[in-house]
Parts: structure tokens; C-alpha cells; sequence
């Protein structure tokens, strides 16, 4: 990290609230986690009197399991925003170059400027056609938040490809494609690929996530990483959850069947964007957008201001629910 540049560079805003009256639909968190996660997360923390096993072989293996690929390849991490800053502090220095998408996770602009760098700022259907030499990291989410779409795989392959050649880091965000059956492209060479276990596994507080790279990149990055970067609990609920293959499988399909029912509905008000994540982006037009999130507040539902996200004036993000949960967020937006 740049000394010189954390006291320029500011903090993010995100979704999320901590009122438990009111139902939360501004984070894009699985409202479900995998039957057994308590009495997991309770064996571990008496486990947690002791520093946890720095090789975490387990969640590794799990992780490997999880994504296909090698092992040796996974990088525990506290998160997956932890994986994507470990990603640039071995990549990027002062007066660098990082392509971002944008609009996108905002953290990518920030964490980026905090190692010194330059973001490059490319629309998320752009990214993949810009040529990647004159940049030494470039950055693809898939599916992008907060606009949904999932990148094509060969697209996305050949985008890899070509960042190889000019000696350009690829780093992908793939913190929501659990959520789609698209392939991960974690074991690909020349790609860092981050991933987080919050979203699909409801789990946020537990902060567990990992990266995943090979040969001299992997390298950096194992040795750069923190000391126990997970906690005990977190390693133990986080392989866990990864071997949970039929919660995955039931949360893709209801997501799947929700996000196009509540599409369906919301667009009889907004310019509903396609997704395949577990959230819609609405255009809300000429309406005031914070009237339009204090509206919903007052009738128990949150929802995400998305103006904070750059290029985005007239909008507001939803997350996929529960069916009885989406019927209250419709409630909650009607006549707004």
C-alpha cells in the first residue's frame, strides 16, 4: 500500500443495515444458510482458544472442491474484498495502470488508488473488447454488480488470453457466480480469481473467503497473505458450507425463479436491467430517487440508493428474496 495515497483516497459506501425492523433488501445476501452451521460454528469456537492451522488444509481442499481446481492454488482470506486486496498489493505500485468496469463494485476504485495506481474506468459490457496492454491489472466482475450480467465464458477466456500476452494481470470478481452455472475461471494462468462465501451462504459477519492463483502469481500471493487470515470458526463454517451442494443448487433455483417473477412485476413501474445475480437494477426515471428509498424505509423495506455507484443517476438496486419477502418489497415499491 502507498502511504502517500490512503490519505487521498476515501472510504466506500455499501448496502446493508443493521435495523432489524425493517425487512433488508440493500445487500445481496443469501437469506438462507446450510442447515448445520451452527453446531459447525459452535465446535469450532471451542477450537478457538488455540491459533487456527496456518496451512488450512481443509478449507482449502473444500475451496478446490468448490471452484475445481488445485489446492495448492487457494489463498485463504478474511473475504472475498480481502482476496481482491491481496490481489493488487502483489500486482500494483505507484503510477500503474488498472482497467475497472464501471459501474461496479466500488471497491475495486478505491482499493487500487490505495496502492498508488490508477484506475481506468471501462463500461462492464465494453471491458472484454478493450485491448489490455497499456494496463498492468485489469478487473472483470462476473455477474457485475450492481447491473447483473454475467460475462460470456469464451469472451471472458480469450479476454485472459490476450492479457497474458501483454503481460496484464486479470483479476476476477466472481463473489456472485455461484449464483449461475457458469464455470470459474480459478486455475487459469496469469488470472487471480477472487471469491466470497458471504453472498451465497448468508453469511457476512463470518468474513470468509479465498483467491485463487498459479506459478509465480499464486507465489506472491502466498506469501504476501496475512497469518491466520481466517479464524477458526471461519474456516471450519466456510468448508463446510462449500461442501453444501444441494443448498447451492436450491438457492440457484429460487433465485432464478424469484428474480424473473419480481422482474416481471417491477417492470409495470421501472426499466428493470437483466441479471443473473441475485439482485435487479432499477431505473426509477424522473423520480426522485431518495423520495423513492425513504418511501420503501417508511413501509419496512431497504433498499440500495445506487447513485453511489458512478454512471448511475436515476437508480436503485433490489435483492432477491424469499417469495413472502419479494411480495412485501412489491408492496413496498407500489406507487412509489
Amino acid at each position: 500500500m502507498d502511504p502517500d495515497s490512503v490519505a487521498r483516497t476515501a472510504r466506500v459506501p455499501h448496502g446493508g443495515t443493521t435495523d432489524e425492523t425493517v425487512l433488508d433488501f440493500s445487500a445481496n445476501t443469501n437469506p438462507d444458510r446450510p442447515d448445520g452451521v451452527d453446531d459447525v460454528y459452535a465446535s469450532a469456537l471451542a477450537a478457538a482458544t488455540r491459533y487456527p492451522d496456518d496451512d488450512y488444509a481443509d478449507f482449502r481442499a473444500a475451496a478446490a472442491e468448490y471452484v475445481e481446481c488445485d489446492p495448492e492454488s487457494v489463498v485463504p482470506t478474511a473475504g472475498g474484498l480481502e482476496a481482491l486486496r491481496l490481489a493488487f498489493e502483489v500486482t500494483l505500485g505507484p503510477g500503474d495502470s488498472a482497467l475497472v468496469p464501471e459501474p461496479s463494485f466500488g471497491e475495486y476504485d478505491r482499493e487500487i488508488r490505495l496502492q498508488g495506481a490508477d484506475p481506468v474506468a471501462v463500461a462492464p459490457d465494453e471491458i472484454l473488447d478493450v485491448d489490455p496492454r497499456p494496463h498492468d491489472v485489469a478487473v472483470v466482475c462476473t455477474p457485475n454488480n450492481p447491473t447483473g450480467e454475467l460475462a460470456d465464458t469464451e469472451r471472458l477466456r480469450a479476454f485472459a488470453a490476450r492479457c497474458r500476452e501483454s503481460d496484464t494481470v486479470l483479476v476476477v470478481d466472481e463473489a456472485f457466480l455461484d449464483f449461475t452455472d457458469a464455470p470459474s475461471l480459478a486455475g487459469e494462468p496469469g488470472v487471480v480469481v477472487a471469491r466470497s462465501l458471504t453472498k451465497m451462504f448468508g453469511l457476512p459477519g463470518i468474513r470468509a473467503g479465498f483467491a485463487v492463483a498459479t506459478g509465480d502469481l499464486g507465489a506472491r500471493l502466498a506469501v504476501a497473505r496475512r497469518s491466520w487470515s481466517l479464524s477458526t470458526p471461519a474456516a471450519a463454517v466456510g468448508a463446510y458450507c462449500m461442501r453444501q451442494t444441494d443448498f447451492v443448487e436450491d438457492t440457484r433455483t429460487r433465485v432464478a425463479r424469484e428474480r424473473e417473477r419480481l422482474a416481471d412485476s417491477l417492470s409495470e413501474q421501472f426499466d428493470v436491467v437483466p441479471s443473473d445475480a441475485p439482485f435487479l437494477l432499477l431505473d426509477v426515471g424522473d423520480r426522485d430517487v431518495r423520495s423513492v428509498v425513504e418511501t420503501a424505509r417508511k413501509r419496512g423495506v431497504a433498499i440500495r440508493d445506487a447513485t453511489t455507484f458512478p454512471t448511475l443517476d436515476s437508480h436503485v438496486r433490489v435483492a432477491v428474496k424469499h417469495p413472502d419477502e419479494n411480495d412485501e418489497l412489491l408492496r413496498a415499491l407500489a406507487d412509489v
